[in-house]
């Protein structure tokens, strides 16, 4: 069977992303060339148009890719137990997924005006469905502080996604990533917490 029809029926698709990803872990992104992953995977040059019709497309395909791997981890890292350590584990959860694949964060965060736009916000909301709903739940106990779950979820994200450009770039050698990670996580959750009053009671 020739490498052609193995990707019929959409099983070319599949190969393209796989294989694009692969090497955007090499190259980056500048060095992605749907030609060149056209003859890596030994299709015609033209076959991959019939799923990307540009760079930009198989770009967008890859964010999605990388949102909805994401959203996966989050459902497969909750579980049962006091909000804070169920916080805890979805900022490690993020964590990890970000310093395993830093070629694909910059894809997943990008706002581009593309025809696939739509898709890449409806896979991002979806990826961060699981650790939003945790903060509200959160709020709803008073074991969070009020305010927008999601604006919340956005700044805490902004501060782990620091640490992992720390991480995958070297600057934190002489550290543990672990430990930083934990400090990180500790600094979070506790500034999640209400404010307490001098009476006792809580306050935002």
């Amino acid at each position: 069977m020739s490498l052609h029809s193995r990707y019929h029926h959409g099983d070319l698709r599949a190969a393209l992303l796989q294989h694009a990803e692969a090497t955007l872990r090499t190259v980056g992104a500048d060095g992605l060339s749907l030609r060149q992953l056209a003859r890596d995977i030994g299709v015609s040059h033209a076959a991959p148009s019939r799923h990307f019709r540009d760079k930009q497309a198989l770009l967008d395909a890859l964010a999605v890719t990388g949102l909805r791997r994401l959203g996966a981890c989050f459902e497969e890292a909750e579980t049962d137990g006091p909000i804070t350590t169920r916080l805890r584990t979805m900022a490690h959860t993020y964590l990890r997924f970000a310093v395993d694949n830093p070629e694909l964060l910059p894809l997943m965060f990008a706002r581009r005006h593309s025809s696939t736009e739509t898709e890449i916000h409806e896979a991002a909301e979806r990826a961060f469905a699981v650790p939003i709903a945790l903060i509200a739940q959160g709020q709803a106990a008073g074991e969070i502080i009020p305010g927008d779950p999601k604006r919340i979820g956005v700044t805490a994200l902004a501060a782990l996604q620091g640490l992992a450009t720390f991480v995958g770039s070297g600057y934190t050698a002489d550290y543990d990533a672990e430990l930083l990670l934990d400090d990180l996580v500790s600094h979070l959750t506790l500034g999640l917490l209400p404010r307490r009053t001098s009476s006792g009671g809580a306050t935002g």
